[in-house]
């Protein structure tokens, strides 16, 4: 590891994320297969001491900091014999509970087959205005709100027992190899009644009254050979992102492609058609810039026909658009150059919000990695982890 690998200090006040503020202090939130760890840094992000394991050998999904306090962290975590739930602290990490009402379905009415909560995988802090305000996605495929700091959930019942939505999550077997997820969950910065989350399988769907309904975005999007586009069901969205510098344009790595859709257009544009053809478009992270809506970053996995889940020929690269995807570049210095199998989970790539960003990744062989100039060059930050499942930062005062 980079740097003194003791405690590092508790958190001071927080600023919120894209706050005039200048921070002081970074804290990158590494969730894995077995636990979670805390890194701690400077603005200059060259030195990072460590704080962890927290819950050693239990399987974490998703680790997010509250930016509207700076000290409220939520953790998903299966958690073995006590099963899925949710874990606060409310000190950046320094003592834990327990929600006393983890995300859970309510029981089964009418024609509905009942279901139950196998993991919380995704997290996102609520609305500004919202203070205390959270949303969970789960496998299988699930929405559900707290309203205090995500002690109490709530299932959204707009979404769970929706009889249309339940037909396209389609059954526990079918999805991605670990389960059926409900992820992405994002919020218009301008509206809090705005709201999108994507499922895989299912859909891309938005708000625009908190909720209470739902349509569906999936024109243009493309679906595995053989099958039905109209069908959702068979839409695979691996990765939704919004931008904080333009919000009616959101980012969309697919099991089909990479995509961008620009409000109030419907209609989503396969942007990844540009990657070099020996890479392709395919992958699980997305990333976009804090400031500029035309940057993005993706992380392209091997999608042949057999889909390894690897680094295409051994060779990992972060692959950036300055122009809304017209062209990509490579992004490779520092990383390694050959036999390195590796690759990156859908939440395991973020960047964050300094005057000259720095992307952050977890790899799938336990290596959490800096990516300084936005991406220009990288270097190591920890090494020997559990398979990293999640990559968030949080920026204090």
């Amino acid at each position: 590891m980079i740097g003194s690998a003791t405690p590092a200090p508790a958190s001071g006040p927080a600023a919120a994320r894209g706050s005039a503020t200048a921070p002081t202090r970074l804290v990158l939130l590494a969730a894995t297969r077995k636990g979670a760890w805390l890194f701690h840094s400077d603005p200059q992000r060259e030195t990072w001491t460590v704080q962890g394991p927290h819950f050693l050998g239990h399987t974490i999904s998703h680790l997010q900091l509250d930016p509207r306090d700076g000290k409220t962290l939520l953790a998903a975590a299966k958690t073995g014999h006590l099963g899925p739930t949710v874990l606060r602290s409310t000190n950046l990490g320094r003592t834990w509970q327990e929600a006393k009402q983890p995300p859970a379905f309510a029981k089964s009415t009418g024609d509905l087959p009942g279901r139950a909560v196998d993991h919380t995988f995704w997290l996102t802090p609520g609305h500004a205005s919202e203070p205390g305000s959270w949303y969970a996605g789960t496998s299988p495929q699930g929405l559900f709100r707290s309203d205090d700091g995500g002690v109490s959930w709530a299932p959204l019942a707009s979404v769970n027992d929706n009889a249309q939505l339940r037909e396209w999550m389609g059954s526990a077997q079918d999805g991605t190899p670990d389960g059926p997820k409900l992820h992405s969950i994002l919020i218009d910065p301008r509206d809090p009644a705005h709201l999108y989350f994507a499922m895989s399988g299912g859909g891309v769907h938005e708000s625009l009254d908190a909720g209470r309904s739902w349509t569906t975005l999936i024109k243009g999007l493309e679906v595995v050979e053989g099958m039905d586009p109209a069908t959702v069901t068979f839409h695979d969205p691996h990765c939704v992102r919004l931008c904080p510098g333009n919000p009616d344009r959101l980012y969309q790595q697919n099991h089909c492609g990479i995509y961008r859709l620009d409000r109030p257009g419907d209609t989503w544009q396969r942007i990844g058609r540009k990657m070099p053809k020996r890479v392709g478009d395919i992958g699980f992270p997305m990333v976009v810039h804090p400031r500029d809506a035309d940057t993005a970053w993706v992380f392209p996995m091997d999608g042949t026909t057999v889909w390894p889940r690897t680094s295409p020929d051994g060779r990992p690269a972060a692959y950036v658009t300055r122009n809304a995807g017209k062209t990509w570049q490579r992004q490779h210095q520092g990383l390694p150059d050959s036999q390195a199998w590796w690759t990156l989970k859908r939440q395991a790539m973020t960047v964050d919000t300094q005057p000259t960003p720095a992307l952050y990744l977890g790899t799938t062989s336990g290596e959490l990695w800096i990516g300084h100039d936005e991406g220009a060059r990288w270097s190591n930050i920890a090494r020997h982890l559990p398979e990293i499942y999640a990559v968030e930062v949080a920026e204090l005062a």
